[in-house]
């Protein structure tokens, strides 16, 4: 294993000379679109290094402990240090993928498609590291559609991740400048922004001016996956009119999307004619942007949604450069009034066609979920979206488990992100706290990243992944032995972590305390309990761990009340009970 800072030009070691055509010229029309864009700081106490194996390198973010405790290696979606975002990230697929094209020109390029002829590629190995679990592993579940490994052949940059039941739940975070504001600038610092604290992938859903230069500057700069709704860009080039929308324009942005490297599209190719009057006694009726413009184009030409009909036409470019269908959710409630009803469920019976469809042509893809659903319905959308579609990886967004929190809904969502991930769905896409109020700035994205790290962790500890819970015991033990540096360093938002005790706090004294300022020096649980042990100890126990023992705990709480009695009985040390 080895550390980052041997590779000061930003290189990581698996792409040759950092983006392998030497420098590159990102669009830019007069003012350079990322000045000013803030580099990213690192965590404390941290540093990148690289598991090597095999000939990959796969990089873990390790964090130093004090008191003699070894470090943590913990899972890092950041990427590679000190890029310049002019120049793009390092190419670190671009090898593997040329090998590949010189010994099979041509064809289906997926990794489903070598998954299943028992091929294990450079890709399937690097998440079986990350993972921690066989490359075998990794190649089954992808060739049996029970993971997707997105990974188009012309974003190289992007470091292998798999989205799958049997893996670690992954986080989205959805990012894209609207009609009314942002910048390419500030779209690539939501993207490092997102990256740092833990996106696995990034949506780009940009609606307003120069969508096509905003994702090539997102993707030259993304370490992760990059999805897209197509069907946004199709809008713009036909005046934003519906009625006007047709398979060739489709088809069209589809090929410029996938040769500018997008990983997965979403395809709004289940909502059907026949599906759309089961909306109209919605409380919310059709709340997906996707879903609406096919909704209005199947209305205005009374025929059957063009993406369905053609949908293997889709396929054959699909499997060309290896994106993945996310099967979008168009008819998801947009209400927990509307949750499991009809309009949903038929749509996400025409997903499972369609999942069929998908693998005929050896295509990885995976569903997309509500939305808004109350708790007590949760598990029954995890239940059928396994039947109706195979156990193809399910990708939710949330769900919202309550309507009443504008403003909260990070946390709402988050409730149910937690569930939904413990009863099966591989990818969580996040809420932040402007959701249904306007786009996110980049402290919305971090609060919406942080929620959903969380419900996706609460989710892996459920379903008992390998290496789960290593964080939650190093962080335990720290928290008792009173380390607050270290708790501070091995939580998922040390900055903020660190602020909230400074408040109180803030002497360099405190950070060596045995107490915090919610129990103060002498009521202290954790603190009481250690002198227990201690006096357990002194009173006979050889080994202080024993002192959890019923007899041990029992003398050192008689020596503690006789110590209680003897310093005349008050409750509230240095003064009287009242």
């Amino acid at each position: 294993m080895t550390s980052d800072h041997s590779n000061g030009d930003g290189s990581n070691g698996n792409g040759g000379n950092g983006n392998g055509n030497g420098r590159r010229s990102l669009p830019q029309a007069g003012a350079d679109p990322v000045a000013g864009v803030p580099a990213i700081e690192g965590f404390p106490a941290s540093e990148k290094v690289y598991v090597e194996h095999g000939g990959l390198r796969v990089p873990v973010r390790r964090i130093h402990l004090s008191g003699g405790e070894p470090p943590l290696d913990v899972y890092d979606t950041a990427g590679p240090a000190g890029v310049d975002p002019h120049v793009g990230l390092p190419k670190l697929r671009k090898p593997w993928i040329d090998a590949r094209a010189a010994a099979e020109p041509g064809g289906n390029r997926s990794q489903m498609h070598y998954a299943r002829r028992g091929i294990i590629t450079e890709e399937m190995r690097f998440v079986a590291i990350r993972e921690n679990v066989s490359p075998e592993l990794v190649r089954d579940e992808l060739a049996r559609g029970r993971a997707i490994l997105p990974a188009n052949v012309n974003h190289p940059e992007s470091e292998p991740m798999i989205i799958g039941s049997r893996f670690l739940v992954k986080i989205n975070a959805n990012i894209g400048n609207s009609a009314v504001t942002s910048t390419i600038g500030e779209e690539v610092d939501k993207l490092r922004w997102a990256v740092k604290w833990g996106a696995d992938t990034v949506m780009d859903l940009s609606t307003g001016k120069n969508i096509h230069d905003t994702r090539e500057w997102i993707l030259r700069n993304a370490p992760v996956p990059i999805g897209t709704v197509p069907i946004y860009q199709c809008l713009e080039k036909v005046g934003g009119d519906p009625d006007k929308l047709d398979i060739d324009v489709f088809l069209e942005t589809l090929i410029e999307q996938a040769e500018q490297g997008v990983d997965y599209f979403t395809i709004h190719a289940g909502v059907r004619l026949a599906y759309i009057p089961l909306t109209a006694a919605r409380r919310t009726g059709i709340v997906s942007r996707g879903g609406s413009i096919m909704a209005k184009w199947c209305l205005a030409h009374h025929k059957e949604n063009f993406l369905y009909t053609e949908f293997e036409r889709i396929c054959e470019v699909m499997k060309k450069y290896d994106v993945a269908f996310s099967l979008g959710d168009g008819l998801r409630p947009g209400s927990i009034a509307d949750a499991n009803d009809r309009a949903q469920l038929a749509e996400l019976e025409t997903l499972g066609e369609l999942t069929d469809l998908a693998w005929k042509h050896d295509v990885q893809t995976m569903i997309e979920g509500p939305g808004h659903v109350p708790m007590h319905k949760i598990k029954e959308n995890v239940d059928l979206q396994m039947k109706l579609c195979k156990e193809a990886p399910f990708y939710t967004l949330g769900p919202l488990v309550t309507d009443i929190a504008p403003g909260y809904d990070h946390i709402t969502s988050a409730i149910g992100a937690a569930m939904i991930g413990w009863f099966g769905t591989a990818m969580l896409c996040y809420v932040t706290p402007k959701e249904h109020l306007g786009l996110p700035d980049r402290d919305d994205v971090k609060a919406g990243v942080i929620a959903y790290k969380i419900a996706a962790h609460a989710a892996d500890l459920a379903k008992g992944h390998p290496g789960a819970q290593e964080r939650d015991d190093a962080l335990s033990k720290a928290r008792f032995e009173f380390r607050w540096q270290d708790q501070f360093h091995l939580s998922l938002d040390p900055d903020t972590a660190k602020d909230f005790h400074d408040q109180t706090l803030p002497a360099p004294a405190a950070k060596g305390a045995h107490f915090c300022s919610m129990c103060g020096p002498k009521f202290c649980s954790m603190r009481i309990t250690e002198e227990v042990r201690q006096l357990a100890a002194a009173g006979g126990a050889a080994d202080p761990a024993a002192a959890s023992a019923p007899p041990e705990v029992a003398a050192g709480l008689a020596a503690k009340a006789a110590e209680f009695r003897d310093g005349g009985g008050r409750i509230y040390a240095g003064g009287d009970d009242h």
